[in-house]
């Protein structure tokens, strides 16, 4: 049985490591200037730590040129595709064909993943892509399970196929919406997206016997989410993707927190590995319990079992976890104390959770003594006030540097 790559967001160097500490196979970024998430906290320096940190410990890393480029863009594309063939990146994301081109010539070395923004819907479009220099594509989102099953079957062989099976969905599907631009004057193309579609909406109808009388419709003080989309889930569909021959399997998320991924990567990753291990007992349930602990949204399949789904809507609105928060990160253990970079307030009494990669049980503990990272002295509560401040804490087992612990809220 052919186990697929699980590929992880990278919104820093502190993400990269996190995502491959927890199970990636890899991770995916992008640069300074010229991807779609051009708010996450990777400059090229950053970058160039992940590539080396990553290639040191045999994992890989994909890197993000996936705008929809203006002309004015494509002095920086040419600089930024030469700094990725010196960096020695392992793919190429992009869905400008002029930026393919631009790539193919400035990168000859690094292979050429096609993005969802180029909206891959059909064996045909794949093709396409593979004939001009692709050795990746990325499928769109809305594609099902059967659409996708044929497209395995009959792609040209060498040709990888990646999708994603969790994290946010856009409103335009595969990415190319233009509600951003239109309302806030800034490009989710060009990597700039405001999320429109996760505001508040009030609906309005005029009156055809009264013009200028606006009336509300099904709203309240929160108004209505129209926009906003569920959240994508297929941890109950493993099985099927793993036995489909798919070769990378994404998890959405370059803007999450270290918390977020250490949850998520770790849940598919054993998801993954205890089905290709012992697939007659693949049991998802326990997998769902874990993914709940870190939902902001809801979650759906979208359109991967039923062309008809209609159940994707969020109209309720972002919803945070009501049960559970990033605690902290383990920094070291000397004598017995643990130092934790703090994420949050933590008190003695607090009811904890330790993320343990490779292991979907966590292990539970409760806050018995805090100690003041600089002075040693017994605390009761620790508040964050400043990045980086730290709390020494004793834990029930051995751990190492980089766990994600999460507080029961």
């Amino acid at each position: 049985m052919k186990k697929p790559e699980l590929l992880a967001p990278a919104g820093s160097y502190e993400k990269a490591k996190t995502a491959f500490r927890y199970g990636a196979d890899a991770v995916y970024c992008g640069t300074s200037s010229l991807s779609l998430r051009t708010r996450a906290e990777m400059n090229d320096d950053a970058l160039a730590k992940t590539i080396e940190y990553a290639h040191s410990i045999g994992k890989r890393v994909h890197v993000a040129l996936n705008i929809f480029a203006w002309d004015t863009n494509y002095e920086e594309i040419r600089k930024q595709a030469k700094m990725l063939q010196d960096m020695k990146a392992d793919g190429i994301i992009v869905a400008d064909g002029g930026v393919v081109e631009t790539v193919k010539e400035y990168a000859p070395n690094v292979d050429i993943h096609i993005s969802t923004q180029a909206n891959v819907v059909s064996l045909e479009s794949a093709k396409f892509w593979y004939k001009n220099g692709a050795k990746r594509v990325i499928l769109a989102r809305e594609l099902n399970k059967e659409q996708i099953r044929y497209m395995m079957q009959n792609k040209p062989e060498d040709l990888e196929v990646e999708m994603f099976a969790h994290g946010a969905i856009c409103f335009g599907y595969s990415g190319r919406c233009f509600l951003s631009d239109f309302l806030a004057c800034r490009s989710a193309n060009l990597g700039d997206c405001a999320q429109s579609c996760r505001w508040a909406y009030n609906l309005y109808v005029e009156e055809a016997n009264n013009p200028g009388n606006l009336m509300p419709v099904e709203t309240d003080e929160k108004g209505t989410y129209i926009f906003s989309s569920k959240d994508l889930c297929l941890i109950h569909e493993i099985p099927e993707i793993v036995d489909m021959g798919l070769d990378s399997l994404k998890i959405e998320g370059r803007l999450k927190t270290e918390y977020y991924l250490a949850t998520i990567v770790n849940t598919y990753r054993t998801a993954i590995d205890d089905y290709v291990k012992d697939p007659k007992n693949y049991n998802a349930d326990k997998y769902m319990q874990e993914l709940e602990k870190t939902k902001t949204r809801g979650l759906t399949t979208f359109y991967f079992n039923d062309r008809n789904n209609k159940d994707f809507q969020e109209y309720e609105g972002k919803q945070y976890n009501p049960n559970y928060e990033f605690g902290g990160k383990v920094v070291e253990t000397v004598n017995g104390k643990t130092s934790v970079e703090i994420k949050n307030k933590l008190s003695v009494g607090d009811e904890m959770e330790i993320i343990i990669p490779g292991k979907i049980e966590v292990v539970k503990f409760t806050i018995e003594k805090l100690w003041d990272y600089e002075t040693d002295e017994e605390i009761e509560t620790i508040n964050p006030g400043v990045k980086d401040q730290k709390v020494k804490m004793q834990l029930p087992i051995e751990v190492e540097e980089g766990w994600i612990i999460r507080r029961k809220k």
